[in-house]
């Protein structure tokens, strides 16, 4: 019974280290898409810094990157900033794949 209280144990205490380590490099990427957006946009280093809290803020809304790219979009407009939605798309999974590979590498 104790061995299968300690695996229960260690798949929780992984499932939790997932998801911390996902928090954090989806947090990493926003920072890095709000330096690449804040650049089209005009910005800043300031704001952009701001502008780094509010994707972090608009990604903790609902599950998925769409809220992120929709708000990045949405101020893109706002700007009369004409930023294409594709390689929106392409740039946040690049640097996603960069911040879990840094975090990969700190481990």
């Amino acid at each position: 019974m104790a061995s299968m209280k300690d695996r229960e144990k260690a798949f929780e205490s992984k499932f939790a280290h997932d998801a911390e380590m996902n928090f954090k490099a989806e947090a990493r990427r926003n920072r890095l898409l709000a330096a690449w957006v804040g650049e089209k946009l005009g910005m800043s280093d300031e704001d952009t810094e701001a502008y780094a809290g509010t994707l972090i803020a608009a990604d903790l809304k609902d599950a998925g990157d769409d809220d992120v790219i929709d708000r990045i979009m949405a101020d893109a407009d706002e700007r009369k900033v004409t930023l294409d939605r594709d390689e929106l798309k392409s740039k946040s999974a690049e640097f996603l794949m960069q911040t879990r590979a840094a975090l990969m590498d700190e481990a």
